[in-house]
């Protein structure tokens, strides 16, 4: 028999997909077959024709990229049993949990909260847990739901281990009609004992929800109820306040079975006019702060949505962390986005269930999943830009890594002042802090300070990476750049759990800030091919960050080939090979065996055929929307006309305890004001227009005597189809209704492409 202590602390495993690597290949050479009919065709017809080759032709490279990214599934399978033999439970390592939020209107405190509360009540010794809360938008209200929770932690937490409750965020926990017979793989469940603590735990929880929507609806003054504290929120404005630091709760009793890890609340320093780098500058005031305060070896962030599903991710986590090769190979652990309460069949298409499936699952196969902003457990040192060749500070080869300065020179051109010590301790792995919260406060206030950075590498070459709205994929391709790779662990049921927006608004804003962000990435310095040809990024994972980078980009082919359709009809021309031709029969054949590969991954993914359709129409609207103005936006960064902007995604919880209830308009599309409703209006009227002028026969002459066929006519038609939200909404009222201001915008663009076709 093995000796334990021999035995991988995790597997990777990997799957074959023989038949879908055979249906993309023959989707390929389709692809292929279709350029080349082009090009053997040049000749004979006009600039529809030059469009469509230049199109397909970016159509054919992004899905060679996508067959690189699915070509290895793998997955990985911790394994908790053998970390605890080889490593007692009160030496492992300590983890500092990160949570953010920004704007309590658009992410309510209760929800805050509940995450909070399941990062506190994980299966993970209490003593070497620190949760600190970020709140970027200064608010009382988030700072008094935060003291409330931390009352209510000394109930929940002990409740949830006593009884090994697997869903720790008591919103879910509570809200789950079959939890009080007993479905905690615990015999003791049913037990009056339990019943009685249940229901005394529900009370409390109850009574917090109440202060806490009392307090927001009503707009009672937290101070009225808690005095002290709460000076230091008199006269702050969201954009121009000092540092606040609180620690909440702070854990004195490490061993006892009711210990609470420990809280703090940080809201850092913000002055008008001047740079604090969104979400990225306040991930590095945690890291900094915590740093000070209990500077663990690990971290974990989570959005403020983002609840723990699984007591264990932590423990699951360190397998992978602590079993990689001298710990010098894995550098983060990233867990799937998944949500509840999510709509049936996933009607705006941002469930994302298919991508982390098959893409995020390959993209593990090459150098390791894109850091995706939440669910991650990252290495501290790696965030302070260490190699996975590193050498511990102060040994006499350092200077390779120090460029020849001192250390202390490095450090501090690095690091600043203040955290010269911290640093040096995390970069040579001592984990231990002396009474860390209280003697610290002094020291974290300055690192939190809003002119603290200048002079360092914060934002460059350590911490999580300016220069982007998606902080997240930056700081990963950052980290990938030196070599490391990064695990992706997919558990059922899945690690964290979040919200997905829902209507149009909330999902335009989020695929917008993506494909704005992702944009900037690629038209930097920071584009991964000068990582793949002047550091250690791999090309096919240079391949996969191209994939995701380009989504902005991915709306100018689209958008011109989406307007082929209604410009051949209207111009009685065709872009595609008619009838007669053997080559008639190839865009067909595209068009078929992409959409049965595609339905083929959402059936195995025990999705419906109506969620496919969903995810295949929003597809279509996102890129002619909200990524053609993250395009654009970019564009007008780069000319400097204007800056990007980091927008909130508004975050609405579902406490239906009915799962199987849905409010019947739930799924139905809504519209705003926003100019991105405009393109895909205006597409819409493009194609009805061109429907109609073909069946009112009044299209012109065809000018070679071959006009428009049956291909065009089915894919301005498919486009109707896709764009159906859009006609709906031109009959709809209220907030189910486009606005006349859009439907004046897009009629007159329309009209202005009928008459560019026309004359």
């Amino acid at each position: 028999m093995a000796n334990s202590n021999s035995l991988p602390l995790y597997e990777r495993v990997e799957h074959r997909n023989t038949l879908h690597k055979i249906m993309e290949f023959i989707i390929l050479f389709l692809l292929l077959s279709l350029l080349v009919y082009r090009l053997l065709s040049f000749n004979n017809h006009k600039l529809s024709w030059s469009i469509a080759f230049l199109c397909e032709l970016w159509f054919t490279f992004s899905w060679v990229i996508t067959m690189s990214n699915k070509w290895n599934l793998v997955d990985h399978k911790p394994y908790p049993d053998r970390l605890l033999q080889r490593v007692p439970k009160d030496e492992l390592p300590a983890v500092d949990l990160f949570v953010t939020t920004a704007d309590p209107e658009l992410e309510p405190p209760i929800i805050t909260i509940n995450t909070v509360l399941s990062l506190l009540a994980v299966d993970y010794p209490t003593d070497k847990l620190a949760c600190y809360v970020s709140d970027d938008g200064c608010s009382p209200i988030t700072f008094y739901s935060l003291v409330e929770a931390s009352k209510f932690a000394k109930i929940w937490v002990p409740f949830c281990k006593k009884y090994n409750v697997q869903v720790r965020a008591p919103f879910r926990y509570f809200t789950n009609n079959s939890t009080l017979s007993g479905n905690n793989n615990n015999n003791n469940n049913s037990s009056m004992e339990f019943k009685h603590e249940w229901k005394m735990v529900k009370d409390e929880y109850e009574q917090l929800s109440s202060k806490i929507e009392d307090v927001v609806r009503k707009s009672i003054n937290p101070s009225d109820i808690i005095e002290g504290d709460f000076l230091v929120f008199s006269n702050v404005q969201r954009n121009n306040h000092p540092t606040i630091i609180k620690v909440v709760w702070e854990n004195k009793e490490a061993h006892s079975n009711r210990s609470v890890p420990h809280l703090v609340y940080i809201s850092r320093e913000k002055r008008p006019k001047r740079p604090h780098h969104a979400k990225a500058g306040a991930m590095n005031v945690l890291t900094r702060v915590s740093g000070l305060m209990t500077n663990a070896p690990y971290m974990l962030n989570v959005d403020c949505d983002m609840f723990a599903s699984s007591p264990n991710i932590i423990l699951h986590a360190m397998c992978m962390l602590l079993g990689s090769k001298n710990e010098n190979e894995n550098a983060f652990v990233q867990c799937p986005q998944a949500f509840y309460g999510g709509l049936k069949d996933d009607p705006f298409g941002n469930q994302m269930v298919v991508l982390w499936k098959y893409v995020a699952h390959g993209i593990s196969g090459i150098q390791g999943p894109f850091y995706s902003g939440t669910g991650c457990v990252h290495r501290r040192k790696v965030i302070y830009g260490l190699s996975p060749n590193y050498v511990k500070v102060g040994e006499t080869n350092a200077k390779s890594m120090m460029h020849g300065k001192s250390v202390d020179e490095e450090l501090l051109d690095m690091f600043g002042k203040e955290f010269t010590k911290s640093a040096a301790d995390a970069l040579n792995g001592k984990a231990e802090c002396s009474n860390m919260l209280a003697k610290t406060i002094e020291a974290a206030y300055l690192v939190a300070g809003v002119g603290y950075e200048y002079g360092t590498q914060w934002g460059k070459k350590v911490g999580w990476m300016y220069g982007s709205t998606t902080e997240d994929v930056l700081t990963g391709l950052s980290i990938h750049n030196k070599g490391w790779r990064s695990i992706l662990y997919a558990p059922d049921p899945p690690a964290f759990l979040g919200c997905a927006p829902t209507g149009g608004p909330a999902s335009m804003t989020q695929q917008k800030r993506w494909a704005t962000g992702l944009l900037e990435i690629l038209l930097s310095t920071n584009c991964p091919i000068f990582g793949t040809l002047f550091a250690n990024l791999q090309f096919r994972q240079c391949l996969a960050y191209f994939w995701i980078l380009s989504w902005g980009l991915r709306a100018v082919p689209e958008l011109c080939y989406a307007a082929l359709p209604a410009y051949s009809i209207i111009t009685n021309s065709h872009f595609l090979p008619k009838g007669q031709e053997p080559a008639y029969y190839i865009p067909i054949s595209v068009f078929l065996f992409y959409n049965l590969c595609t339905l083929l991954e959402y059936l195995r993914t025990s999705l419906s055929i109506r969620a496919w359709w969903n995810n295949q129409r929003m597809g279509r609207i996102t890129t002619m929307s909200a990524w053609l103005f993250g395009f654009l936006g970019v564009i007008l960064k780069l000319l400097g006309i204007s800056e990007t902007v980091f927008e909130v995604t508004r975050k609405d919880q579902s406490t239906s305890s009915d799962e199987g209830t849905e409010d019947t308009e739930a799924g139905k599309f809504t519209f705003d004001q926003s100019p991105v409703f405009v393109p895909p209006t205006a597409m819409l009227f493009m194609q009805l227009t061109a429907l109609a002028t073909a069946l009112l026969g009044l299209q012109p002459p065809a000018r070679d005597g071959v006009g428009s066929g049956s291909l065009e006519t089915m894919c301005s038609v498919l486009l109707v189809v896709c764009l159906l939200p859009f006609l709906k909404g031109l009959f709809g009222s209220g907030k189910y209704g486009i606005p006349l201001s859009t439907i004046f915008k897009s009629a007159g663009l329309a009209l202005l492409f009928y008459t560019l076709c026309r004359y």
